[in-house]
Formats: C-alpha cells, structure tokens, sequence
C-alpha cells in the first residue's frame, strides 16, 4: 500500500480507528458527505486533531447524486435571496479557477423563452443580475441574447413551435461524488483521520467531552471514541444523530431529486438547457462526450433515507417536461441510467419542498455538539467554515480558515510534463484522467509501467481504465463493488447494463488489493447484482411506496441495516 499521507485505504482506515479510539481528539466529524469531508479539512487545516466516520462511503447519500454544477441558483432570485446566491457564484468561481480547475469545467445553458417580449425582458434582467452578483472578475462569460433563427443552429433539438428564443448563461460542472472524495483526501493529507465503513450507535455529552459509541461494519466490532467536540454533519440523517442524544427537535426534511442519464446523441443540441416547471428546475446537462443528465425532481421523501427510489411516477414526469421542448421525442428506452438523491431541507418557512430553505444553519446543541444542516453543495467551504467557527466557546480561539486558498489533491494549473505520464495515451484519454486526477495521474501511468494490462479499459462500451479501478482501493477509499461501479467511477448508469459487465473484472482487479476470497469476491458480485436489479425494478414501480419497497429488497452490502 502506498504511503501518500492523501491515499485512502484499508491501511489507512485501519491505523485512523485506531489513532482516533486511543487518544481523544478535538473534533469527531460525523458524516463522510462533501459538508462532513469540508468541515474536516477546516478543521485539519486550523490545526484540530480530527477523526471522521461515515456510515457507508464517501458521498454514497446526497453528496453523489446531485446535477452535478457549481451553480447560484438563478431561481433563488425570485426568492429574493441575494445573499445565498451572490456567496453561492463566489464559491463558484473559487471552484473554477482555484480550488479544484481540474475537476471543474465551464458550461452554458439555454433558457428557452415561449413568450414575446415580455418573457426577454424579465429573464434577462435576472440572468443579468446574476452576472452582476458573480462579480466582476468572475471567470466566465457573460450571458447572451439568442434569437430564434441563431437557436436553430446552436440547439437543433429545441422544437421551433414552441421556442422563440433564449438566453444563454454559464455555470460550472463537476463530478460531485469524485470532488467530494477529492476534498476527503486533501483532509487526510493535512492530517484528519478518515474512516468509512463506520456507523455512530451511541453518543453521550460530558462537561468535558463527548463520548461517542461507534461500530465498525466491516469487522462487526465497537470502538469508544473520546472527542472534545463533536459535528454533526449528516445530512438527511441529522435528526436521527440528534436522538442519540435525547433531542427530538426535527430541523431537516428530506427532499427527493431524480435523474435520467440518456445518450449524447439523443439531444442534438452543443450547449446545455435549463426549464421551469410547476415545481422546480429542470437541467439538460452535457454530461461527457457520450451523455446526457435530466433532472431533477423536487418532492417530499418520508421513506428509506439510504436508498431513496425513482419511481415510474418520477421518471415519466421528467420525459413529459423535456418531451415539451424537443423536436425528437425521448422514451424509457432511451434513457441509460437513473439515480435519485435526497436534499436536507431546513424546515419551518413552507410545505413544498421546493420552498424550503436552501441556506445552512449551525446549531450549537450546548453539550459540545454542534450540527450543521441545509445549504446547498456548491456552498460546501462556507458551511464547513462556519461550522468550525462555531467550536470556539469549546476550543478557544481558532485561527481564521484557510481553506479559501487550500487547493485539493491534484489542483496543479497545468497538466503534468509528458515524462510522468508515458504510459498514458496524450490525446481524448489522457485529457480524460487529467479532468478526473489532475497532477495525480501520474500514479496512474505509474500503475499501468507496473502492470501493462491496467492500461486497457475494463469494458469495451466505457473509457475507464483498470488502472482507475485498482487505484480506487489503493488510493480512493473503495472498500466495495458498488464504491468503484457508482462512486468511483460512473458505470452504474453510463452504460446500458448498469455496470453489471464490468463487475466480475473489477471484482478480479481489487481482490489482491483488498484481501478477498474467491467466497468474498461471490458475496459482492451477488450484492451488486441484487442492487441493480432492485433499482431496475423500483424503476417500474407507480409511486414511491411501491418503489421504495422494491429497492429495499436488495440488501446492503455493508453489514446491518440503516
């Protein structure tokens, strides 16, 4: 295993559960999503000794099943809510140009206009606004006008009948389950003890400190973990890490979202799109060269929290509304991949989910514990930063964040010399890994000079080498199938068999890397396969009762139930 102080793995896993159950540490992070993995690179870099455990893996809730953009929200401008989206753009565009430019890129969307006159002058005025918030020095461009005969040749696939025209805008696009590992790393390189796998099942406030009852779900065994304080950062688990401590008090109210991923050449269109519907905000997303992501959908969810369901209900919704605007008609045949995700929604301001809000609230519990909840994932830096700010009556005075100006692994500006990545083809392909490793792919060639045969990809109708899936155990933190097939990387909905025909190849490449049996190597095939099947089947299903109960016949692949 290798020794970068950034590499997640079984070893390091191993020897952060141990650090962290004998000695105490000043903060005990809760929460391996992007706001849990932000708050321990906060803390890490102000100089904290920090632990973080997660349940499952690395954004395996929320965190990795977004629309995938560093955006401001153009509609929280109807909100009026200036603030949330001028600190959102910021955020933005420190993304961009230089906290994570390699695993970041800039695209635009179209906000087609149905109506004359009036519809151009109100949409522009906010898309204007937007730009003005962005700031002056804001790395991208600025919107434009698009008439209809110019729409024509930029998006072919906007039905002429009911277009007159559209604006065009810029936001940014990230892999949010790989920028969120990403960030996890960059926390372990400054010294946070990282562990997945790790489920908190007890939690008891001293004057002193907090005591706090863990259970490793890889061995089955408990460990005690002191801690000075503790942060909450759960997500749409917060209320239930808040019982552990007798509080009742609901603050969150998950929101589901789902999304389609559908062919490239389904869409004939060179930019992205952007749709109002009743009840939210509907993106046609320039995935990669070869998809497309539609999404998403904003309803209240009171079902399973770990393995939220699309429903045939949601995914009918979504055809219909893009269906409206296209000349060639989608169907469920077309549509590749699905997921669904949950938003932790504050409560309290309206029952529709999609007026909730979507600003972060840090609410220090008086017994060491400090939660953070809400806020949207492009505004992951000043959620963390907040929430650590918030220490001081526990820890004294912390010095200001740093993370402003901390670039994550693999932030180089330019791309490394051709000596360090040899082994890797310079043109679509290793501008590929560059996007996805930045100054890190050189341990990628690096893989591939050892083992000659990591250099081919691991299925034919995918561009992901089996260099990248070795790497995702020795350096990513993948403990299972699923981690590498849904996380790591995107097979479980870029291809058309959700990544089944990869399955048994990967399982091969990490067994040595991971010390599985060829009993253990069955065990995770047979997991992810009943997974895929059950997601297939809840995607049949009317409604969300039955869908959910359909997804709940897979079983998780960690040990217990959630």
């Amino acid at each position: 295993m290798t020794r970068d102080p950034s590499a997640l793995n079984q070893e390091q896993r191993s020897a952060a559960l141990t650090s962290m159950s004998s000695s105490p540490v000043d903060l005990l992070v809760v929460g391996g999503g992007i706001t849990g993995a932000g708050v321990a690179l906060d803390a890490a870099s102000r100089g904290l000794r920090v632990g973080l455990v997660e349940q499952r893996d690395y954004a395996s809730g929320t965190s990795s099943r977004s629309s995938k953009l560093f955006h401001g929200g153009l509609r929280y401008l109807e909100q009026l809510n200036f603030k949330l989206v001028r600190e959102a753009l910021g955020e933005r565009n420190l993304m961009l140009e230089r906290i994570c430019p390699h695993l970041t890129r800039p695209i635009s969307f179209l906000y087609p206009l149905k109506h004359r006159f009036w519809e151009r002058a109100y949409v522009g005025a906010g898309v204007a606004l937007y730009d003005v918030l962005a700031g002056r020095s804001s790395p991208l461009p600025r919107h434009q006008h698009i008439w209809k005969r110019d729409l024509a040749k930029m998006a072919p696939a906007f039905d002429p009948a009911t277009v007159r025209g559209a604006i065009r805008y810029w936001d940014v696009l990230v892999d949010d389950a790989r920028h969120t590992m990403t960030v996890a790393r960059t926390a372990a390189a400054a010294g946070a003890q990282m562990a997945s796998s790790c489920r908190v099942v007890g939690m008891s406030a001293r004057p002193d400190q907090v005591s706090v009852e863990v259970v490793d779900l890889e061995s089955g065994t408990g460990l005690d973990i002191a801690a000075r304080t503790v942060i909450n950062a759960t997500g749409v688990w917060t209320d239930q890490i808040q019982e552990l401590l007798g509080d009742d008090t609901r603050d969150v109210r998950p929101s589901k979202g789902i999304h389609l991923v559908v062919p490239r050449d389904r869409i004939d269109s060179s930019v992205g799109m952007i749709l109002r519907t009743k009840v939210s905000v509907l993106f046609l997303i320039p995935w990669d060269e070869e998809h497309w992501i539609i999404g998403t959908t904003d309803t209240p969810w009171e079902l399973d929290l770990a393995h939220p369901a699309a429903s045939r209900e949601d995914i009918d919704y979504l055809l219909r509304w893009v269906n409206s605007v296209l000349t060639s008609q989608l169907t469920r045949d077309d549509i590749v991949g699905v997921y669904a995700g949950l938003r932790p929604l504050l409560t309290g301001e309206s029952d529709q989910t999609s007026k909730l809000s979507r600003e972060h609230a840090v609410i220090d519990e008086g017994n060491r514990v400090v939660t953070v909840a809400g806020g949207k994932y492009t505004t992951y830096r000043v959620m963390a930063a907040d929430a650590i700010d918030a220490l001081s009556p526990y820890l004294g005075d912390l010095p200001p964040t740093p993370t402003r100006d901390i670039p994550l692994i693999g932030a180089e500006a330019e791309p490394p010399a051709r000596s360090a990545t040899e082994d890797i083809d310079d043109g679509a392909q290793g501008h590929r890994l560059w996007r996805r490793y930045g100054s890190k792919i050189g341990e990628i060639g690096g893989l591939i000079k050892q083992n000659p045969e990591l250099g081919e990809p691991i299925v034919s109708d995918a561009p992901y080498l089996r260099a990248e899936i070795a790497y995702a155990v020795t350096h990513e933190g993948a403990l299972h199938l699923d981690d590498i097939l849904t996380r790591r990387t995107r097979l479980s909905i870029e291809t058309w068999d959700r990544g089944l025909g990869a399955a048994a190849e990967t399982a091969r490449i990490v067994a040595p890397h991971l010390g599985w049996n060829q009993e253990i190597i069955d065990r995770e095939l047979e997991h992810y396969r009943a997974r895929v099947a059950a997601e297939i089947d809840s995607q049949r299903q009317p409604d969300d009762h039955t869908a959910d109960a359909a997804r709940m016949g897979a079983a998780d692949v960690r040990m217990g139930k959630t």
